[in-house]
Parts: structure tokens; C-alpha cells; sequence
């Protein structure tokens, strides 16, 4: 069963035609878990679909010729300067693909499709059990508060009312310098409306602008 296709190294038009549509079907699987769990691009999710395809076919050709062997690891180096880092879940998914290809174009189908099997069992079962700690109701504070006041623990009282955990990120100028805005990463307490928490803040620092919205992504589109 996890034996490879391939009998004694060679390859047939219908072994190259079995790992090609093998490979196509199991980016298809991985794109469309990937694409049901997490938000993401269209282009990441083409990415995901046809990657192992491309590195089934390139094992598939490479096979047994070190010299070409080489020149392909030289080729897929330069990919790394072309690229822009992406989050621990998309650099796992990428890998997950390139291990798809590396087994398909060995020959060993069942290896793959094992890989993926277990691999979305255990990603099902820990996102079940929400696993590692969770971001997702975390909420970026953005207060502004005048140059000439003294920010330090002037909002201690009304954050710890009415969020769960929060802390001050960073500090910076705005309005040329003439006022602060703090930047805080704040757990909303549950049932708490965001118009009574804005209000709470205004009557607190001369009502300058406050926000209150999702953390934007920090990293970039792959």
C-alpha cells in the first residue's frame, strides 16, 4: 500500500497522469480546508491548490539526476527573496503542500493522502479544543488625550470596568505634536456596548477621538 508507484525508477504516461491528478485533487483538499478555517486571498488560495502539483512534477523530473537535483534546489532558493513572510498558519499550509508534492512525486500517493488525513484530523481536533491562547476577541483602544495631561494610569479605573484584560501597547504624537494617542490591546468584558465604553473615555480626556475595532493584520499577503 505505501509502496511507490514507480517500479524500478521509470516513469509511464500513466503513472505521470496518476500523480498529476493526485496532486491536483489534494491542493484542491488543502485549499478548501485552509480557505474554511481562516481568511485569506484568492491568490494564497491558488497557491495552496496547485503547489503539489508543480512540486510532484518537479520531483517527478529531477528523479535520480543530482544534477539537475542542484539546479532546482538553486531555483526554489531564489523564491525566498521574492517572497513576503507570512503567519505560522499560511507558512504551515505551504509546507503541508510541498510535503503533498515531495511524497506524490516520489510515487508514494498513499504516504500523501495519509499525511493530509491526519493532519486535517488533528488541526479539527485542536481547533475543537480551541487550543494555544486566542486572539480573537482581543480589540485594539485607541485613545488621544492632551499634551499637557498626565496619561499615566488615567484610564486604569474605567479600562479594568469594563475589559477583562488590557494593556498599553505603545505611545505616540498626533496633531503635530500636540496631543498623545495611547494605543491599548484590551479583552472586552462580555455584554459590554462599544458606544457606553466610548463615552466613559470622552468625559475622561476632553473628548478627543477614541476608537475601538479589530487589531489589523500585521503581515502581508503571500
Amino acid at each position: 500500500m505505501f509502496n511507490s508507484i514507480f517500479t524500478n525508477g521509470s516513469l509511464t504516461a500513466a503513472n505521470v497522469l496518476i500523480v498529476m491528478a493526485s496532486a491536483i485533487a489534494m491542493g484542491l483538499l488543502i485549499a478548501l480546508y485552509y480557505t474554511k478555517q481562516n481568511r485569506t486571498t484568492r491568490s494564497f488560495a491558488y497557491t495552496l491548490a496547485f503547489l503539489p502539483l508543480i512540486t510532484a512534477t518537479v520531483i517527478m523530473v529531477v528523479n535520480g539526476n543530482l544534477g539537475a537535483g542542484i539546479a532546482v534546489a538553486g531555483s526554489f532558493s531564489l523564491i525566498r527573496f521574492r517572497s513576503i513572510q507570512g503567519s505560522g498558519q499560511e507558512i504551515l499550509a505551504v509546507f503541508l503542500c510541498a510535503a503533498t508534492g515531495l511524497c506524490l512525486g516520489a510515487g508514494y500517493a498513499a504516504a500523501a493522502g495519509l499525511l493530509i488525513i491526519v493532519f486535517i484530523v488533528c488541526h479539527l481536533i485542536l481547533t475543537t479544543c480551541r487550543f494555544g491562547p486566542s486572539v480573537e476577541k482581543m480589540r485594539e483602544l485607541k485613545i488621544s488625550v492632551p499634551e499637557a495631561l498626565d496619561y499615566e494610569e488615567l484610564f486604569d479605573d474605567i479600562l479594568g470596568e469594563y475589559f477583562t484584560d488590557y494593556e498599553l501597547d505603545f505611545v505616540r504624537t498626533v496633531e503635530m505634536g500636540t496631543a498623545y494617542q495611547l494605543v491599548y490591546h484590551v479583552v472586552p468584558k462580555d455584554n459590554q456596548k462599544g458606544k457606553v465604553i466610548l463615552d466613559t473615555i470622552r468625559e475622561r480626556n476632553g473628548n478627543l477621538p477614541v476608537s475601538l475595532g479589530r487589531i489589523p493584520d500585521s503581515h502581508n499577503e503571500m
